[in-house]
């Protein structure tokens, strides 16, 4: 069985609330967290939207053994990458052994608020290799340059470096994402239980490098109202891939977002009190191959989800664990 993480939800969630359920995830049972990076949240139904790295650093303070990575960070429009990896840097310092960064192409939700161009995906790939490259290039300290295609670092040199620079992990949604995963950096991160998509991943060198699935639920007290949450705060979850990446605004997924139902919502959400329901959810990326698995929780009950996995779920989960071994 995979390690089990907590999604920080940084659309859903506050500043201060999410160090407290950073604390209150590892008190809890899980290992590690993906917490989002963001800008605005996808629809105004969730409501937030704070700066990751300032939210890193307090979780470094208040965690002991939960390791932390972004879930994802896009290095290539609203900042750059010399930036991502002084930040990166930083963070890692301040949690010795506990850092990873997860990197992404980004979508236009978050990245045009620079008033740069939002570029096609061909070249939304091509500037993430090279800022990966950039970010690679600063860990390894001293003073360093970079003329790209994309992106120019003149004389940098990152003076805050931890003992081991952390590792990278790239968001994979396709072939050449899970091949740039497995060629530049440390491992993957996906959102759905593809196998096909780990198989690109292993064929293209990332057979042994760590693969983080995100798993989307809603617990409630009753099934009727965590598909009511998961339809109010998580739409997204039924709307096509490509819609994600383009449209500008929350206000536009608003728009897409009266042509999701309930019920096509609940087919992607794993919703309700029932602990057999979320084991299995688990269980499918586990088929599919992944090695980490890291729950996101629709929805203001977080205290109550955790509450849930903690008595229900991690236990069968670790029982689960034991026959294999």
């Amino acid at each position: 069985m995979p390690e089990i993480g907590y999604k920080l939800c940084s659309e859903e969630c506050g500043p201060n609330d999410l160090v407290k359920y950073a604390r209150m995830a590892e008190e809890r049972g899980f290992t590690f967290g993906l917490i989002s990076d963001h800008f605005h949240p996808w629809v105004d139904a969730q409501g937030q939207s704070p700066f990751v790295w300032s939210v890193i650093g307090a979780i470094a303070h208040a965690t002991t053994r939960l390791r932390v990575g972004t879930g994802v960070t896009c290095p290539t429009v609203r900042i750059h990458p010399a930036i991502v990896a002084q930040a990166a840097a930083t963070a890692a310092a301040m949690m010795p052994g506990r850092f990873f960064l997860g990197l992404g192409a980004g979508e236009n939700l978050n990245e045009h608020i620079v008033g740069g161009r939002w570029p096609e995906a061909p070249v939304r790939h091509e500037r993430l290799e090279e800022a990966i490259e950039v970010i690679q290039l600063l860990f390894q300290g001293g003073v360093q340059s970079h003329h790209g295609k994309h992106f120019t670092v003149e004389k940098a040199r990152l003076y805050t470096l931890p003992d081991e620079p952390p590792p990278i992990v790239v968001a994979a949604g396709g072939r050449k994402s899970a091949e740039l995963a497995a060629r530049k950096t440390d491992g993957m991160v996906g959102t759905s239980p593809n196998a096909g998509l780990l198989g690109h991943f292993d064929g293209a060198g990332g057979r042994g490098k760590p693969r983080y699935g995100e798993v989307t639920v809603c617990w409630a007290e009753s099934e009727a109202a965590a598909r009511r949450t998961a339809r109010e705060r998580w739409p997204i979850s039924a709307m096509d891939s490509t819609v994600l990446w383009e449209l500008p605004l929350p206000r536009h997924f608003e728009g897409v977002a009266e042509l999701v139902t309930e019920d096509a919502t609940a087919e992607v959400i794993t919703c309700g009190p029932d602990p057999a329901r979320h084991v299995q959810a688990i269980q499918t990326y586990v088929d599919a191959g992944y090695t980490h698995v890291f729950v996101h929780q629709v929805g203001p009950e977080q205290e109550g989800f955790m509450r849930f996995y903690e008595r229900e779920v991690l236990p069968q989960l670790g029982r689960a664990r034991k026959a294999a071994a």
